[in-house]
């Protein structure tokens, strides 16, 4: 691309836009609006990036935030002055606390209209707090050779502090004075003599940061972080796999088979981690942990000593007080943890913890190959978590293939059937989470379950499968009525998405999620203050959107829609239920399938 002498507020853009092109950015989300028209002009007409117009801001920092949780390249963000940026906040809470790049370019007056009450001026200046990764207010544009350069490295600087080391949202905030639009100027356009282009931009290339999975020497992590004796653990353990979106889900989880083969632990999994869907790959997949655990004896009986946890807590709150009970010795392995300054405290159970700063791969290589893999013949506390688990996964699977009724749960467990191979599911907070963590059947189908569980919020849930979707294989949305509700100008993406998203809407006409609570019985306020009922008529909506629907009146009707995706374009698949009797139902066969075992 050449640069844009028109202006220098064009020339200022296409030299931000060329950089972040020759580094690897592929996409702009860019929202309208004045102040920020010399963005839009360059990332618009660049012929490598893809420039997607949205006109909600907060609808457009979710999709952004989908297209880079899939690629794991940072996506760019425009938007104009005022409150406009303010609507990217839920989103940037979200890229900090899930690890996801972004970069944010807001648009902004120069600072001589600051403070002194200026038409869409507000003080951007940190607006996201502490959330990004580094924020930089840019210089007002300038022609100077010196200052292209200036404007070159701080762009550079930024795409890499949005990845390295660990990924976040970064925030640059570029004032303009007039001309906004690509107005010319003389001065300018002769300007143009005295850059050689070719020169200017020949050291940009995108960084390739090295994977860091060399091994680790065994006996440092031993003397480091007081791990146990390896193996057999002197104690009964377990490994705890928590949600995951690793780049290389099959490495990810033959490490973690390799680690529970050679120490002899069951590996209960968290339906938002890969591993129940390379199921062949771990002798030992607990999947139905949280049934167990409601048997307080059996619960009793399986308490570990040592746990070796993954990544973050599953959602299972059955787990969660089981640990805090049990207080077993803890290592968790925090992959993102790769520098000093970045270092989390994933234990909000307060246990005796060890965190060890390195990912699975290198905690797997750590360990003697030559060590022979225990067998639960071999461990009796192994086989007790086997055997149990085989006997609650039965009864389940036999329940719901009875179950006639349209019911939440039966969704997501004929999901985890009949998805073609390797779809990538978004799975929106609150009860579709839960539903998989209940009823996800362990399967060899190499789903790829994706989701928003760093703030755990409902925000943006749409936006996000769309950009997830979008350019990718056909793709699937889990989501209740109010979820959906919360985004629904998502679906003025339709025009610019490319790809297919299916959209499968548990609407039982509320918050599900509060009928599992004690506050529900309280009503009133409960029923229009928590479960908030709103009474939507989803083929109308659809139908305004122009957007496919149908609804789901059986099952293999269901089925027959999921097991072959089409390959453009949005629809929804509604399954209507009750949200009271989803509720009964889940508490009696959850509990009653627990209580069965020997």
């Amino acid at each position: 691309m050449s640069l844009d002498f028109r202006n220098i507020n064009t020339l200022w853009t296409s030299v931000l836009a060329e950089t972040l092109s020759r580094l690897g950015v592929k996409v702009a989300v860019v929202c309208p609006g004045s102040r920020s028209a010399p963005l839009a002009v360059a990332f618009a007409q660049h012929p490598q990036i893809e420039a997607i117009p949205i006109l909600d801001e907060r609808s457009a920092s979710f999709f952004a935030l989908g297209i880079a949780r899939q690629s794991g390249q940072p996506a760019a963000l425009i938007c104009t002055s005022g409150t406009a940026g303010a609507n990217f906040y839920p989103a940037v809470i979200e890229a900090y606390q899930s690890r996801v790049p972004l970069l944010i370019l807001t648009g902004d007056r120069p600072p001589e209209l600051r403070d002194c009450h200026a038409g869409q001026t507000v003080d951007q200046q940190k607006l996201f707090g502490s959330y990004p990764n580094w924020y930089h207010e840019v210089a007002t544009p300038m022609l100077s050779l010196p200052m292209l350069a200036y404007l070159r490295q701080t762009t550079i600087h930024a795409w890499e502090r949005s990845q390295f080391p660990i990924a976040g949202a970064v925030h640059l905030n570029l004032p303009f004075r007039d001309p906004l639009a690509p107005l010319p100027q003389a001065q300018v356009q002769a300007f143009a003599d005295h850059v050689d282009q070719r020169w200017f931009f020949a050291a940009v290339g995108a960084r390739i940061e090295p994977p860091r999975l060399e091994a680790v020497d065994a006996d440092v992590i031993r003397q480091n972080a007081r791990w146990p004796p390896l193996p057999p653990l002197a104690a009964p353990g377990i490994l705890i796999a928590g949600p995951a979106q690793p780049r290389s889900p099959q490495r990810y989880c033959e490490a973690i088979a390799q680690l529970s083969r050679l120490l002899g632990l069951p590996v209960l999994a968290e339906a938002l981690s890969p591993l129940r869907n390379y199921a062949a790959l771990q002798p030992y997949l607990i999947s139905t942990y949280d049934l167990m655990l409601r048997d307080r004896p059996l619960a009793a009986q399986l308490a570990p000593a040592t746990v070796i946890r993954v990544g973050e807590l599953p959602t299972s709150k059955e787990l969660r007080a089981w640990l805090e009970q049990t207080q077993p010795q803890q290592w968790i392995v925090d992959a993102d943890a790769n520098d000093g300054s970045t270092y989390r405290n994933l234990d909000p159970l307060h246990l005796r913890t060890q965190h060890l700063h390195l990912c699975i791969e290198q905690l797997a290589a750590s360990i003697e190959q030559t060590l022979e893999p225990i067998t639960a013949q071999q461990h009796p506390y192994l086989k007790l978590w086997c055997a149990t688990d085989a006997q609650i996964r039965s009864r389940l699977d036999q329940a719901m293939t009875c179950l006639e009724p349209l019911m939440d749960g039966k969704a997501a467990w004929l999901l985890s059937q009949c998805l073609p191979v390797g779809t990538p599911l978004f799975i929106a907070n609150s009860t579709p989470i839960r539903l998989m963590e209940w009823f996800w059947q362990p399967g060899d189908r190499a789903i790829q379950p994706f989701f928003n569980r760093g703030a755990n919020g409902i925000d943006g849930t749409l936006s996000t499968a769309l950009g997830i979707a979008h350019q990718q294989q056909s793709s699937v949305l889990l989501t209740g009525d109010l979820a959906l509700l919360h985004d629904t100008n998502g679906l003025l993406l339709r025009h610019h998405f490319v790809g297919h998203l299916t959209i499968l809407l548990l609407n039982n006409n509320g918050g599900g999620i509060f009928e599992t609570l004690p506050i529900a019985q309280f009503d009133p306020p409960f029923e229009d203050f928590f479960a908030t009922p709103q009474h939507i008529n989803f083929a109308q909506l659809c139908a305004t959107y122009e957007v496919e629907y149908e609804l789901i009146e059986t099952w293999d009707q269901l089925t027959q829609r999921l097991s072959r995706l089409p390959a453009q374009g949005m629809r929804v698949l509604e399954l209507k239920s009750d949200r009271k009797t989803n509720a009964r139902w889940l508490k009696t066969h959850l509990n009653s399938w627990a209580n069965k075992t020997p």
